[in-house]
């Protein structure tokens, strides 16, 4: 759709659903970087544990927050088969975490301290960001140098935990 005044009422369903899975999964790659910059605690094993327990929880308080919405919308109890499709939805936000948690763990692997652990996969998280807001500049057909302005401001995000990760230890 080239239409600039295109809202999310002119997606259509699929569209809409690639739309969310992106949102997601960026969603889910920032908060998980955002959990591993400030972890005080010991162990890569804990901050891993950590990061996809966060990010359960943030999934399951999402799809809470549809379910509520949905049922103030439809004033009615969901069926079985709703909740089913709600409750499939937004696992992205899970599920993009878990190479930087294989990169956390693998860099503990093979040797690295916490400290250093957390920053390599920092700099893959950004890295994953920076191709995410990439590949959002090159589906939208956005000129050369809004792609780079928009992989830049994805891959800020990373920048700002490995900042924040810095300052905090």
């Amino acid at each position: 759709m080239s239409d600039e005044a295109v809202t999310r009422s002119d997606l259509t369903a699929g569209e809409l659903r690639k739309e969310t899975r992106t949102a997601n999964g960026i969603y889910g790659v920032i908060v998980g970087t955002g959990v591993m910059a400030g972890y005080t605690g010991s162990t890569v094993g804990r901050l891993a544990v950590a990061v996809l327990t966060t990010l359960i929880v943030y999934w399951a308080a999402e799809r809470y927050a549809h379910v509520a919405a949905r049922r103030i919308l439809l004033r009615r109890k969901l069926t079985r088969a709703e909740l089913r499709r709600e409750f499939a939805d937004g696992w992205e936000i899970v599920t993009a975490s878990y190479l930087p948690v294989l990169v956390l763990v693998l860099s503990s692997l093979l040797g690295a301290d916490l400290f250093a652990s957390v920053r390599n996969a920092l700099i893959f998280s950004t890295a994953l960001l920076s191709l995410s807001g990439w590949r959002v500049g090159r589906e939208a057909g956005l000129p050369f140098m809004q792609h780079v302005l928009s992989m830049a401001i994805a891959g800020a995000f990373g920048v700002v935990m490995i900042v924040l990760q810095t300052f905090l230890h």
